[in-house]
C-alpha cells in the first residue's frame, strides 16, 4: 500500500499468521511530525473547537472537517520537541494509528490494517499483544476494533454533513497569511470555510432542518474554532523554525481569514 491517509505508508491486513507474536508499544507521536492538518469528524467539533481551528477540504467527491495543525505543509506546531502532543484533546485519526480500516469500493467489506513500519511494533512483548496465544485477537484488539468501528459510523455522518454543505453552497474557499518579521511569507491554503453572510442568508426551512440534525450546532463550533488560527500563529512563532510573525487581522467572517 503506497502511502495515503496523511500518515499510513504500509498498512497491511492484521492476521495471526503474519501478527500472531507482535506487540504495540505507543511511545509518542512522531509519525505526526510531516502533516499541518488532520481529518476530523463531526462528533469531535465540541472538543476540538476550544483548541484547533476547523476547516473544510475537498476529499476527491466529498468535503471533510479538518483540524489545522501547522501554516507550512510539513510543520505540526501541536508536537513538542519530544514528539508529546501539546493540546487537551487529540483527534481520533491520531489516536487510532497504526491501525485503519480498508474497505471495498462498494464499502461493504472492511478489513483491519496495522501500519507495520510503526517503530512500536515489536517481537519482544512491549506494549500490548495483538493477538493471544491461541491466535484470536488480544483484548486490546478488540477495543481497537470497537473503536475503528465508531470511528467509520461518526465518519458517514460526516461525510453527509459535508455534503449538505455543498447541497446548500455554504462553503467558501480560504486561506490564512503570516508575514515574518524577516520577510518571509506563509500561507496556509487549499481550504474552505463557511461565512457568517452565507449562514444568515440561509431559509427558515433550511435552518431547521440544520438545528433539527444538529448541524447548525457544528457550523456555529466551525465559526467559533476560526478565532484558534491565533493559536497556531503564536505556535510558529515559538517554535525552533521560526521567528515572531504579524498575521494578518481574521476579522468577523470565517473565509475572510487572509
Amino acid at each position: 500500500m503506497t502511502k495515503q491517509l496523511l500518515i499510513y505508508e504500509s498498512a497491511v491486513p492484521m492476521s495471526a499468521s503474519r501478527h500472531g507474536k507482535l506487540s504495540l508499544e505507543v511511545a509518542d507521536y512522531s509519525f505526526s511530525a510531516s502533516i499541518n492538518a488532520v481529518p476530523l469528524m463531526a462528533v469531535e467539533f465540541i472538543r476540538a473547537a476550544t483548541e484547533y481551528a476547523i476547516v473544510f477540504a475537498e476529499v476527491r467527491d466529498d468535503v471533510l472537517p479538518a483540524a489545522v495543525l501547522g501554516v507550512r505543509p510539513d510543520q505540526n506546531l501541536f508536537l513538542s520537541e519530544d514528539s508529546r502532543w501539546q493540546a487537551n484533546y487529540i483527534p481520533a485519526f491520531i489516536r487510532r494509528y497504526p491501525f485503519v480500516f480498508s474497505a471495498t469500493n462498494e464499502r461493504k467489506i472492511v478489513t483491519l490494517c496495522v501500519e507495520e513500519s510503526h517503530p512500536g511494533l515489536n517481537s519482544e512483548g512491549r506494549g500490548q499483544r495483538l493477538f493471544n496465544d491461541d491466535g484470536k485477537p488480544s483484548p486490546y484488539t478488540e477495543k481497537v476494533l470497537k473503536f475503528l468501528k465508531e470511528y467509520q459510523i461518526h465518519f458517514e455522518r460526516t461525510r453527509r454533513f459535508g455534503r449538505r454543505l455543498k447541497e446548500l453552497g455554504l462553503l467558501e474557499p480560504m486561506r490564512a497569511q503570516v508575514t515574518t518579521p524577516k520577510g518571509e511569507t506563509l500561507t496556509l491554503g487549499g481550504f474552505m470555510a463557511v461565512p457568517r453572510k452565507k449562514l444568515r442568508a440561509l431559509g427558515g426551512d433550511a435552518l431547521a432542518s440544520l438545528a433539527k440534525t444538529d448541524e447548525l450546532e457544528l457550523l456555529y463550533l466551525h465559526l467559533y474554532s476560526m478565532r484558534n488560527f491565533k493559536g497556531v500563529r503564536d505556535r510558529l512563532i515559538d517554535s525552533p523554525l521560526s521567528e515572531d510573525t504579524e498575521p494578518e487581522n481574521a476579522g468577523e467572517s470565517a473565509a475572510s481569514v487572509h
